[in-house]
């Protein structure tokens, strides 16, 4: 009597409880959750969302706590296939399994082990197998959960073991955090041990979605120490769960007509010139490779974040008093690697290179880079690409298809106008810091080639020697990693919000907290997120259904 007594008293604890929670045990809780657990995981066999997986090995270091010192990315498809699987885009090959560096060299990585982190336990969370304890409710963001301790009834090992928060509504599980044993004996090489912090979105009134997951190891962080446990940080993160039909027919429902229906036939009947037909050719080449890129799931949607870019690249057009044809759009990329490239008349910035920008003149200095070869005339677009059949390729030979080299002589010229822009601009007294993030992306390119390595755009370093705006990076201070207040780059995940279900991005609007020690200095690195829950608002943009318990 007193365990079920228990759990009621602590439901009624909370101020403010709903009649409907003061007729609940722990017991109703779990199975309703189950129930709910059950949904979604029918429901992502149905989905093939974009998957990323990017590992950072760490070592301890006396001055800055953990820091980075080599990384693994894959980029894949979820794929179920009798249980989660991940079709990697990147390797040539289905789920190939990668290696770690350093001292995890021998660990062997295995993607569908990763992708297997969206879910505490695929056969899910069973009162038969599992022991549930009541710990409190609380809120994470705006959404007021119940937090259970979960752990397998028999063995440790022989299922998952932690903590979830389920919310109050729809009795969803919407944060997981420990470790899936079970998982560890089927789909790695070696007995490790991963333990992960899962999080999910609420894209519709009932429907949670697995959007980003953080995995660590930490033990044997002692240098003198002779364990082999892996050390490591990663970051998982899901998205693109909406059809490209889907979201195509919401924005077919918002299309405005702003020219006259009518024009003179005159007009209708004149022969373009060369030159527009020429600019009207690359201009095709340039729309295929976009929608391409978007059917791919790999371009966001536009939304606020391209409208602060366009901000900034206004701001060096109009200063620098540029005449372009056509305006300049920018758009983003949305994998982690850095990258910058220019696909026609639209610069491209990856989602991982905005994150560690530190301030707006950075990202001012990475916008005029590709803006100068717009301005300066250069190739812009592969003309082949205006024939439709060329993008009529797999998701698989995209990335190797769309690759964007230029010659050297070509990146100097755009390095002497990118100076010639910034001094112009409204940046111009901040080149200092923007060299800084440059010469701290050339100090960790040899420790996190993945990070720095694009899948698009052409590189900007070479052995740990920049490729790009040397000029500008040696007009700036020496790294300092010692001081406080030199932030040369920020952390992944520090600047955007990706929805999982459209694609979007939103600019993170917390306020910026000043680090207080070294070991919160962390450029480049992966660091755990916070997300802030909330629940989904009924709209038609790209809705999806509504899900049912069964």
């Amino acid at each position: 009597m007193y365990r079920t007594l228990l759990p009621l008293l602590l439901l009624l604890s909370w101020f403010g409880a709903p009649a409907s929670a003061q007729q609940l045990t722990l017991d109703d809780i779990v199975e309703r959750s189950r129930q709910a657990e059950s949904t979604l995981v029918t429901n992502v066999r149905n989905f093939k969302p974009m998957v990323e997986i990017y590992i950072q090995n760490m070592a301890p270091d006396a001055q800055l706590g953990v820091v980075p010192t080599e990384d693994s990315y894959v980029l894949g498809r979820f794929d179920w296939r009798n249980g989660p699987r991940l079709q990697a885009l990147t390797g040539g090959k289905e789920s190939p399994r990668f290696s770690g560096a350093g001292r995890n060299k021998d660990l062997e990585y295995i993607p569908d082990g990763f992708a297997a982190m969206a879910s505490p336990d695929w056969q899910l969370l069973e009162k038969s197998r599992y022991e549930f304890k009541l710990v409190r409710r609380e809120f994470l963001g705006e959404v007021r959960c119940w937090v259970i301790d979960v752990k397998p009834l028999k063995d440790i090992k022989d299922g998952f073991a932690g903590r979830i928060w389920v919310e109050e509504r729809g009795f969803n599980i919407v944060r997981f955090n420990g470790i899936n044993r079970r998982i560890e004996k089927l789909l790695f090489k070696k007995s490790v041990t991963f333990h992960v912090d899962s999080w999910r979105v609420n894209v519709s009134p009932g429907l949670w979605l697995p959007s980003y997951i953080h995995c660590e190891e930490s033990e044997g962080m002692d240098p003198t120490a002779p364990s082999q446990k892996p050390r490591f940080k990663s970051q998982i993160r899901l998205w693109g769960y909406a059809s490209n039909e889907a979201i195509a027919g919401s924005q077919f429902t918002s299309i405005e007509i702003s020219e006259p229906t009518v024009k003179d036939q005159a007009e209708q009947e004149r022969q373009l010139s060369p030159v527009q037909s020429q600019r009207r050719w690359e201009q095709e080449a340039e729309t295929n490779v976009l929608e391409r890129l978007e059917r791919a799931r790999l371009l966001a949607a536009p939304g606020d974040v391209e409208k602060v870019l366009e901000t900034v690249l206004n701001n060096l057009i109009v200063t620098n008093e540029l005449v372009l044809d056509r305006p300049v759009r920018a758009r983003v990329l949305l994998t982690s690697p850095l990258e910058s490239f220019t696909v026609g008349q639209t610069i491209v910035l990856s989602r991982g290179l905005i994150d560690v920008l530190p301030d707006e003149a950075s990202l001012a200095m990475m916008l005029a880079h590709e803006l100068g070869h717009i301005a300066l005339g250069h190739p812009l677009i592969n003309q082949q690409f205006a024939f439709a059949d060329r993008m009529m390729i797999s998701d698989e030979e995209l990335l190797k298809v769309l690759k964007v080299k230029r010659e050297a002589k070509e990146e100097a010229a755009a390095d002497a106008k990118v100076i010639e822009m910034l001094n112009r601009s409204p940046y111009k007294d901040k080149l200092s810091d923007a060299g800084l993030f440059l010469r701290m992306i050339a100090a960790r390119s040899k420790q996190l080639p993945n990070l720095i390595q694009p899948h698009i755009g052409d590189h900007m370093t070479d052995g740990g020697q920049m490729m790009r705006l040397n000029e500008l990076m040696q007009q700036s201070p020496e790294l300092a990693p010692d001081k406080l207040d030199q932030v040369a780059a920020l952390s992944l995940g520090a600047r955007l919000i990706l929805d999982p279900w459209t694609s979007r991005l939103e600019l993170l609007r917390a306020a910026t907290v000043a680090a207080t020690s070294m070991r919160e200095k962390v450029p480049l690195a992966v660091t755990p997120l916070t997300p802030f829950l909330k629940y989904a608002e009924v709209t038609t943009d790209a809705t999806p259904a509504r899900a049912t318990n069964p």
